[in-house]
């Protein structure tokens, strides 16, 4: 009984028609009190509706399982992208149907109402697509798919589950690190960015002596072996390799700060996986370091082959912590482990000037070994109060203690600029592309 009731009667619900018509014979029959003659119509109608919803009910179920369905996504997402979605059906009933399509969603997107909505023909594969955008990583667990189906004369509607239990896993944004990557291969990195960057002379790395063809600098001609040639030879020079490139991430409360239903953390790690990605192509090692109120990871530069797959994956289990981040230990580590000249790239975020005093004897003799390049964030909320035109005393309050914390973010980068210190103050959606051009920026005026 159990089974008949869980096929034949729970997957059963009744159309808005069948509520319409049954409600206009309802009406009927009260009506009839005044007008005898309505009773029989009402009956009638009443015996046409019943024999209809038997018709309707028995087309439904009589097939097990009328249509069939798969969810089609990758095994893993790209955190803060839009991920497509796909779900295959195929209509197994011998006449159309209108479906409404609930797929239940991971908890972490906490959408309660998404539904696709569309028609099926007899025998018809279709796909029903959509896209997710998660802003957080970690696992995430999708369920079930229901299908509520319709006939032609919808007064039933039956509803179709598929189990299809499938756990992804969110991942720093791998999709944009694809775009530049294509880019760095082809030479195009400083496309991505906002700036042209102006490259200063020679790197100091020699590659190979080759002959002069038009259009090489004539500076770069090697006299000693024009001579023993007999031809034109210039010297070839490339970028100069194998230099640390080290992205430090604070974990500290500083990060904790959303944008965009993204923490900062969220958008150093997608800028630190992309950065460590370009580093690699241009032959650089790239090392990563994170760090709360302790030392968390810390993972030697390197370019080997899965140098990459350890980034990846240890940005992946990444949070914030709710206390402020010790500096002192940073620098501690960083003079005992990193004893070569390094790039450091740290990514924070300082909303006072008193915040960065704190720390700045530390970040100062951390520049003394080192170049060191402090990533920070500015806070674009306040800018667009600063934007808006104050009407009443209140608002121009606001907009002054706005203005002040902007004013505060600039005299942060020029206290950080007068101790030798490079400094990248932008917006979080400009994170990456900043970021990527600011060390392109530095390695074209080899100051690593």
């Amino acid at each position: 009984m159990v089974r008949l009731y869980n096929r034949l009667l729970r997957p059963l619900f009744f159309s808005k028609r069948f509520y319409l018509l049954l409600g206009g014979i309802a009406v009927l029959f009260f009506i009839s009190f005044a007008f005898p003659f309505l009773y029989i119509i009402a009956e009638f109608a009443l015996f046409v509706l019943g024999i209809l919803f038997l018709i309707d009910y028995l087309s439904l179920f009589l097939l097990r399982m009328p249509i069939e369905a798969e969810r089609l996504c990758k095994d893993r997402f790209s955190n803060g992208d839009e991920n497509p979605v796909s779900i295959k059906t195929k209509n197994k009933y011998p006449f159309r149907v209108k479906v409404s399509i609930i797929d239940e969603l991971p908890v972490q997107f906490q959408n309660r109402k998404f539904s696709i909505k569309g028609k099926l023909d007899s025998k018809e594969e279709k796909n029903f697509d959509y896209s997710l955008r998660p802003v957080e990583r970690g696992e995430y667990q999708f369920h079930d798919i229901h299908f509520f189906a319709a006939s032609p004369l919808n007064l039933v509607v039956r509803r179709i589950t598929k189990e299809a239990e499938l756990t992804i896993r969110v991942l720093p944004s791998y999709r944009l690190l694809r775009q530049f990557e294509l880019k760095a291969h082809t030479s195009n990195l400083t496309e991505a960015g906002s700036k042209k960057i102006r490259k200063i002379g020679h790197s100091l790395e020699f590659e190979q002596i080759k002959e002069y063809v038009t259009g090489d600098d004539i500076r770069s001609i090697n006299w000693k072996a024009t001579a023993r040639r007999a031809q034109l030879m210039v010297n070839n020079y490339t970028d100069e390799r194998s230099q640390q490139i080290y992205c430090i991430i604070d974990k500290g409360r500083v990060m904790k700060m959303p944008f965009e239903g993204m923490s900062l953390l969220d958008y150093a790690i997608n800028a630190t996986l992309i950065l460590s990605r370009v580093a690699l192509i241009k032959q650089d090692k790239a090392g990563l370091i994170t760090f709360d109120q302790h030392i968390g990871n810390f993972l030697p530069a390197d370019r080997k082959a899965g140098q990459m797959t350890n980034i990846l994956e240890t940005l992946y289990n990444q949070n914030t912590r709710f206390q402020e981040s010790d500096y002192e230990r940073l620098y501690a580590l960083l003079r005992t482990r990193v004893t070569q000249r390094s790039l450091i790239v740290l990514f924070t975020n300082f909303e006072s000037l008193t915040g960065l005093q704190r720390q700045l004897p530390y970040l100062r003799s951390i520049a003394r070994n080192h170049l060191l390049l402090v990533v920070f964030f500015e806070n674009t909320e306040l800018r667009q109060m600063t934007s808006k035109s104050s009407t009443d005393i209140e608002s121009l309050y606001t907009k002054t203690i706005a203005e002040k914390f902007i004013y505060e973010k600039r005299l942060i980068v020029k206290e950080l600029q007068q101790h030798g210190i490079f400094t990248i103050l932008t917006a979080p959606e400009d994170l990456t592309i900043d970021t990527v051009n600011k060390y392109l920026e530095l390695k074209a005026r080899q100051a690593i």
